[in-house]
């Protein structure tokens, strides 16, 4: 996001609304965090953190890519679903871009209890 304001030049970094992003995402009842092969106490980490999201912008709207991991016995689609409205209302807010488009693939399902020694 670039903003031209009688001061000077708002820039909002790719890296900071992923950040926002996987932050709601994770605020989801269900979601144990995201993918790209590593392991959850990987994906705390400074530099996995927005592996799980791939931010596309243009002047004011954003498409955010994500992927997510949830806990076995959540329904799947009611978790994602929640994740699309909780990414795209906090990331709106934060930062005042329109958010056009959330997707969220699910690329895997972990027991609550290995999800919890992972944690």
């Amino acid at each position: 996001m670039s903003e031209n304001k009688m001061n000077g030049q708002i820039q909002i970094a790719d890296e900071v609304v992923g950040v926002i992003a996987v932050t709601a995402a994770l605020e989801v009842d269900g979601v144990v965090g995201g993918s790209h092969g590593k392991g959850i106490t990987e994906f705390f980490g400074k530099k996995g953190h927005t592996k799980c999201v791939k931010v596309v912008k243009d002047e004011n709207d954003a498409v955010l890519d994500m992927e997510i991991i949830v806990k076995f016995g959540t329904k799947v689609q009611k978790v994602a679903a929640e994740v699309q409205e909780k990414v795209k209302s906090t990331v709106e807010t934060m930062t005042g871009l329109n958010v056009a488009v959330v997707n969220v693939s699910v690329s895997g399902v972990v027991k609550e209890a290995k999800a919890e020694e992972e944690e």
